[in-house]
Order: C-alpha cells, then structure tokens, then sequence
C-alpha cells in the first residue's frame, strides 16, 4: 500500500455544502498547502440517540449524491486519491463510541440486528458511489468502540460492501482500541485514530505494533492531529478543552508525532484532521484555536514532512 499522505475535508458539511466554489477552492488548498495525495470525505449520518436503531442519510444534515460524486471528479481532477468515510453522529450529542444494545435480545428494546440492517444499507450506498468514482478505500466505520465486540455482525457488514465495492476495506478503531477489534483478518488495511498526548507516540507505537503484527496488514492513522490550543498536546482528543489559541503547540505536536512514526515503516501515513470545505480567514488564522491548520505553523511542518516522503508501495504491516 502506498504511503497515505492524506487530510480529512468536509466533515460535518450538510446539503448544498460542496456545490459552492469556496469548497472547491479550500480543497485545491488543502492539496497546494499540506503536500496531500489523498483525501477522506468523511461524512455523517445521524441518527436520534446511542440506542436508535435508524440510521438517516437522506436529510439535509448531508450532501446530496450529485455533489458528492462531482467533488470525487474533482479532487480526481488535482490528484489526489480518494478515500470515502461514511461515519454516524447521534443528533442528542452523544459520541458515536457509545452506540449500543443489549447483547441479548429483548421484547420491546431496541436490538443489534436492527441497527446493522440500517447501518449496513447506509454503508453499502456510499459503497456503490466509492465504487462509481474509483475510490481507492473504504471505511466502513469510525471510533464505534461498544459496537465492535459485535464481531460477526461486522464481518458480515464487511461481506456484504465487498458485494458493492472492490477496492481496500478499513475500520477505523479509535485511539488505544486497537486490541478490541478482533476482527482486523476481516478488512484489508487496519487503521485506528492517533490522538495520543506529545510525550507519549513511542511507548503507544511499541504497544500497537505488538497488536497489528500477527495480522501481517498495513496500518495507516486514518485520523490525527491536535488543536491549536494551549494544553492540547497532552490531549489532542478532547476538542472542547479550555485554554488559549496556541499554534506554536499544534506545530509542536505535528513535529513530535511526525518525528516517532518516520522511523516506523509499518506506518503507512496519515488521514490527518481536519480540513474544512469552509476555511477561516487566513489573516485570523492564529487566533483559530480548533483542529484546522490553514495559516498555521503547523501547515507547513505537515508539508514539510509529507513532501519529505518517497512513496514506497507496502503490502505487509
């Protein structure tokens, strides 16, 4: 597989959110500024609460199959390769990670068999476009921690996209999850999220090689990164920490992260967050203190190292 030099771009972009030139443009970006040879469109679903069994794809929370097909053309048209991530939110706020039903089912509760019915037609749509445009990988899921002891119920999800879609299958497990997942022989590539604190990348690098060895799969980071936040680097994850805008830290933690995985060649890159179909002004871009790096230091640490990079194709982890 080939090193994955990629960004996550239009998360949470609803009806109509790329047929706007600013989309077009902040993409064209995203590649000029960062060095980027793949994109994910990540897109969200929702559905009502952590124990709703319908999964909708269809309201205006996301963008219309006309567009997204138009901006895979494009993205195409720069180069870059494609990634599709049909991934869910619940509309009460509630993570994603705490999707989940009891294992047993029970008269007048909602069951496990409902919700992979839902969830697979969600997911085995957006199969048949990644199909249609070539994308390059699926991901069939992201950061479902309670969902993934469900093991068969995910091989058959996986059985049944490989009936709509042939290029590489990945499950995107969330940080230090890694070993939960005991059905990474199911996918293609294993891939899992890397908000893992500054001074911690080696020790969390011994352990997940040590869990993805015995599969003999790539690994990339389909999801990384850190908020231009004072106090961030220490916990990348949590989007809503208090504290001052702080670009210096977020360039410090692409630094640090980029520096512990150059010398692990099972790394095979990264889908780094995010990148938005709609940019911040750039001349109050250090002011900025969220996930984005447009006009940031941290931009041009990630288009130095990615630039840095030969692609080398890798099959084994």
């Amino acid at each position: 597989m080939d090193y994955i030099k990629g960004f996550t771009y239009g998360w949470m972009s609803g009806r109509g959110s790329f047929r706007t030139p600013e989309a077009r443009e902040s993409l064209r970006l995203m590649q000029e500024r960062t060095g980027s040879n793949y994109v994910i469109f990540a897109l969200a679903a929702l559905q009502d609460t952590p124990h709703s069994t319908e999964v909708d794809y269809r309201g205006e929370h996301m963008v219309d199959d006309e567009e997204l097909i138009d901006m895979l053309e494009y993205a195409r048209s720069l180069g870059l390769r494609l990634i599709m991530k049909p991934t869910v939110n619940c509309r009460n706020g509630t993570w994603r990670a705490h999707i989940n039903f009891f294992d047993e089912d029970v008269p007048c509760e909602p069951k496990w068999h409902e919700w992979f019915a839902s969830y697979t037609e969600y997911q085995r749509h957006y199969a048949r476009i990644a199909e249609q445009t070539g994308c390059e990988m699926m991901m069939v899921g992201c950061e479902m921690v309670q969902t993934e002891r469900r093991a068969e119920q995910w091989r058959q999800l996986i059985a049944d996209v490989r009936q709509d879609y042939s290029g590489l299958i990945t499950y995107n497990t969330d940080k230090y999850q890694e070993n939960n997942v005991k059905w990474w022989d199911a996918v293609d590539v294993i891939s899992s999220s890397g908000y893992y604190p500054i001074n911690d990348w080696d020790h969390q690098l011994d352990r997940i090689e040590n869990i993805i060895r015995p599969y003999n799969k790539p690994f990339f980071f389909a999801e990384a990164g850190c908020p231009s936040r004072t106090g961030s680097a220490m916990i990348p994850n949590d989007w809503e920490l208090a504290g001052a805008a702080n670009p210096d830290e977020q360039a410090d933690y692409y630094r640090a992260m980029f520096s512990a995985t150059r010398s692990r060649p099972w790394v095979r890159g990264f889908g780094l967050w995010d990148w938005s179909a709609v940019l911040h002004n750039e001349q109050e871009a250090l002011n900025d203190d969220g996930y984005s790096v447009y006009g940031k230091p941290a931009e041009q640490v990630i288009r130095e190292f990615y630039n840095s990079l030969t692609e080398q194709p890798q099959t084994a982890g």
